[in-house]
């Protein structure tokens, strides 16, 4: 049974409060959204919303429902840091049931603020990482559609009707005072529409992999050096062929990360059980400083889709803030970042020939050094402070 609990306030001011519509869950692998709002919480008092979930969700993911059975439906996780969650209807994507869906998001969102602040009232700013229009949740002097992905392109992915979305992205656009996205690509494509949108990309907590050669070496991982690396979602963004063919080079090749039902094929089944491969499921953030430290080389094996050509992968940067060399499929991104700490290989053999090389380069401490700099230059705490400078935040909420 769930305790109820009092909830403290937070730290500042209900009119310096910024409410953060996630597109993901707080408990979980941490993602754009977790990282962003967590950083901009040093500036102004943050709300993060995250998903409503019904009873489907809890069944489809059991250690989702217990995390949710244990976690109250509002908690303050820092001074200006709270999380809260909305209880819906199943089939919340359906077009009759999504109607009902938004309103009790609404409604929750505002029970939310009543229950932290006593009252609710105009805040400083809403931030939306969601397709479905959100802006008249509460009055706020700014809001701001902050765009991590290319929906739309990944419609069929992610089992969604395309229409539907880029209907409801239109609507959501014109609700909005700026518009800021994390990829050189998803600001061409509404440049192309006409829309200005701010380049926002995402970055890396430096101070996380600081320490990363004195980690606790894991004790699942048993692949002889040196060893290559992937961390992350095992979705169909990853191109398993990839993956595959550095295997099939005879490297140690280290997976960490969920794999979603779908890409859990014989042919994934088939990778895992090479005795040079070993796949350990999703982990904290915490304990992924022990399993880069076990790699000298990270990939990022994307497919070349629309979808992850609008991307910006969080993983780049974490492997350079841990000081290891990258090799990744080519992606605006990379271009963006403009270093030659990356490696882009296209195909299975180039890919895997860069990854061989890689592996081969002795391990250097000037490089290293070199890599750690580049990622701090792209913490997570710069690019909260370019969203807070869209949404208007002052100096006297940072410090009330």
């Amino acid at each position: 049974m769930r305790r109820h609990v009092a909830v403290p306030a937070l730290q500042g001011n209900l009119e310096d409060l910024v409410v953060w519509f996630a597109n993901s869950t707080w408990y979980g692998p941490a993602g754009t959204d977790r990282h962003m709002a967590e950083a901009l919480s040093r500036h102004t008092p943050v709300l993060y919303v995250e998903p409503p979930v019904s009873v489907l969700t809890a069944l489809r993911n059991p250690a989702f429902a217990a995390t949710l059975a244990e976690r109250p439906r509002l908690e303050v996780l820092g001074p200006r840091l709270a999380r809260a969650v909305t209880r819906v209807q199943p089939g919340m994507h359906r077009p009759v049931v999504q109607r009902l869906t938004r309103p009790l998001v609404e409604r929750g969102t505002r029970a939310a603020v009543r229950k932290l602040y006593g009252r609710t009232g105009t805040v400083a700013g809403i931030v939306s990482c969601r397709v479905t229009p959100l802006w008249r949740v509460l009055p706020a002097r700014r809001r701001l559609f902050f765009v991590t992905d290319d929906l739309p392109a990944g419609a069929e992915l992610l089992g969604e009707s395309r229409e539907r979305l880029l209907r409801d992205e239109a609507r959501t656009m014109r609700g909005a005072d700026a518009v800021a996205v994390v990829s050189p690509g998803l600001r061409d494509r509404y440049g192309e529409q006409g829309h200005q949108a701010e380049l926002v990309p995402n970055g890396c907590l430096p101070e996380a992999y600081t320490e990363v050669e004195q980690a606790p070496t894991p004790a699942d991982v048993d692949l002889p050096g040196p060893v290559a690396g992937f961390v992350g979602h095992l979705n169909h963004r990853i191109d398993l062929e990839l993956l595959e063919a550095v295997a099939a080079t005879g490297a140690s090749l280290l997976l960490v990360g969920p794999a979603v039902p779908g890409y859990r094929t014989e042919r994934f089944e088939a990778l895992c059980a090479r005795p040079n491969v070993r796949w350990v499921g999703a982990k904290p953030f915490d304990e992924l400083p022990g399993y880069l430290r076990l790699m000298r080389t990270g990939l990022l094996p994307y497919a070349d889709t629309a979808f992850n050509r609008a991307s910006f992968p969080l993983k780049t940067l974490e492997y350079l803030a841990a000081g290891r060399s990258v090799v990744a499929t080519p992606l605006p991104a990379n271009e963006w970042l403009g270093t030659s700490l990356i490696t882009e290989a296209s195909g299975p053999a180039a890919f895997a020939a860069a990854t061989t090389a890689a592996l081969a380069t002795p391990p250097s401490d000037e490089l290293a050094v070199r890599r750690r700099k580049f990622a701090a230059g792209h913490s997570w705490e710069r690019r909260a402070a370019m969203l807070a400078g869209l949404l208007g935040v002052s100096a006297r909420a940072s410090t009330s």
